[in-house]
Formats: structure tokens, C-alpha cells, sequence
């Protein structure tokens, strides 16, 4: 429990800023898709970093611009425009620097761009409605850090089996149940304040709320696992170092990146919330 306290303090100020945006974001809703373009163009830069390609301009800087602007022009019909215009650039990068670039740098950095923006750019989305921010926002959030937490307290109090011990050694299956509890159990009392306390006009789908609770705990660790990999395959421990106890931006959001998108998805066939 020794990363206990930079774990906390990590978290109180990424909370605080989380509330900063969300509050930016209720007053201006293009906000959220400029600052978290913002952040993922910084997560682009660190997964870059890692296979040291962020000094090569020619792909850093295409790629941080992409993942900039998918996130600005996700509810936009220019979207496509974008992902063309990124595509053949960046082949024509590689024709152009062949010599010094090869096609499997390439690949890493376009596949981690896309897979980044992709999975980032699902938060504004979800949000370019207007209705239901908040809780979108809040939902995003809480319910994969939870299962993270639950993870966390009941893999060092508990654990005793072995997850993944090639990819994240710490990782329990005892940890990884406690997780599916506490997100599951986030994503009710998620429901319940908001339908008695913040939005009592509104109707919250718990059924849909429950779903989402189960569903996203397994694929935040298939998404902390599959960024893990990725590290382990590159030999390095974090991707960067700007929240203690948790290592760099890319660390803290690998999961949100993967249950970001499945709320979009849970949300298009069974809504989270009906005004009525």
C-alpha cells in the first residue's frame, strides 16, 4: 500500500481539474472537445515518446494535430475529411523519409494515433448533445477509475491469484472481481443521484446504468493490459511521469480510451437518459 498517498493526491488533482472542464463545459460545450483534444494530442506525444518518435517531426506533429482535431471535429461531418487527409500523408511521409522511416514506425505511430483519438474523442461526442453533460461526463470518468480502485484495494488486501503475470504482475483475479463490484456498484448510486438529486426531471435507464457497470470494469483491464503490453514490448515502466503514483497522461487514461467508446455504444441502443 506504499503508493497509497501519491495515488490520492494524484487523484484529488485530477478531480479538480475534471470539475474545472466540466464546469467550462456546461457554460461552452465545444470546450470539452478542445480540451480533450488538447489532452490527447499530450497522450499522442507521450505514446510517440515511448518508441522515441516524438523528435521526428514529420510524424509527431501529424499525428498530435490529428489527435487534436478528432477530438474538436468528432460531431462534425469534416471528421472524414480529417481521417483522409491524415492517411495519405502519412504514407506520403513514408515515401518521402523512407530512408530513415520505416514502415513499422509508421504503423505504431499511426495505429496509437487513431487508437488514442478514437477512444478519447467518444467524451465529446457523447456530449455534443447538450443534455445530460454532466452525467456523461461524470460516467466517463468514474466508473473505469473505480474499477481501477477496486482493483487496486482488493488485489493488495486479497489477491492471491495471478492475473496477467507476463503483462502487469500486480494484476490479481481477486482484483480484477473487486473491480467489476465497485464499478458496477458506482455506476447505481451514478444513477440514483442523479435521477433523486441533480436531474429529477430526467428518467436514468439503471438497467442501462448496470450493463455499462459490468461491462466496463473488464474492458478497463483489457485496456491498461493492452497499453502494458505495449510498454513491455518497448521496455519502459510508464509512458511518462506527471502524475505520481500513476506515471504519464497515457497511464492514468489507457482504460478510458477503450471505456469511453463502449458507452457510446450502450447509450445508442439503450439510452442513459430520457427527458421527460
Amino acid at each position: 500500500m506504499k503508493s497509497l498517498k501519491p495515488r490520492l493526491l494524484t487523484a484529488v488533482v485530477g478531480i479538480t481539474l475534471l470539475v474545472g472542464v466540466l464546469i467550462a463545459g456546461e457554460l461552452w460545450n465545444p470546450i470539452i472537445g478542445i480540451l480533450v483534444g488538447a489532452a490527447c494530442a499530450f497522450m499522442t506525444g507521450e505514446y510517440l515518446n515511448a518508441k522515441n518518435l516524438l523528435k521526428n517531426f514529420w510524424v509527431s506533429i501529424p499525428c498530435m494535430l490529428f489527435a487534436f482535431l478528432q477530438n474538436v471535429l468528432i460531431s462534425t461531418q469534416y471528421v472524414y475529411i480529417l481521417l483522409t487527409v491524415f492517411m495519405i500523408f502519412s504514407f506520403a511521409v513514408l515515401i518521402i523519409n523512407h530512408s530513415v522511416l520505416s514502415y513499422i514506425d509508421l504503423a505504431y505511430a499511426v495505429f496509437g494515433t487513431l487508437l488514442i483519438s478514437f477512444g478519447m474523442s467518444a467524451l465529446p461526442l457523447i456530449c455534443s448533445s447538450g443534455v445530460g453533460v454532466t452525467f456523461f461526463f461524470c460516467t466517463v470518468f468514474a466508473l473505469p477509475w473505480m474499477a481501477d480502485a477496486g482493483g487496486f484495494f482488493i488485489g493488495a488486501t486479497m489477491g492471491k491469484h495471478k492475473l496477467c503475470p507476463n503483462i502487469s504482475p500486480k494484476k490479481t483475479v481477486e482484483g480484477a472481481v473487486g473491480g467489476v463490484v465497485f464499478c458496477f456498484i458506482a455506476a447505481i448510486l451514478i444513477g440514483l443521484i442523479f435521477q433523486f438529486i441533480i436531474m429529477p426531471d430526467a428518467k436514468i435507464n439503471f438497467l442501462a446504468l448496470a450493463l455499462l457497470g459490468l461491462i466496463d470494469a473488464p474492458v478497463s483491464i483489457l485496456g491498461d493490459l493492452s497499453f502494458s503490453l505495449i510498454k513491455r514490448s518497448l521496455k519502459i515502466k510508464d509512458y511518462g511521469s506527471i502524475f505520481p503514483g500513476h506515471g504519464g497522461m497515457l497511464d492514468r487514461f489507457d482504460s478510458i480510451i477503450f471505456t469511453a467508446p463502449v458507452l457510446v455504444v450502450v447509450n445508442y441502443f439503450i439510452p442513459f437518459i430520457t427527458l421527460v
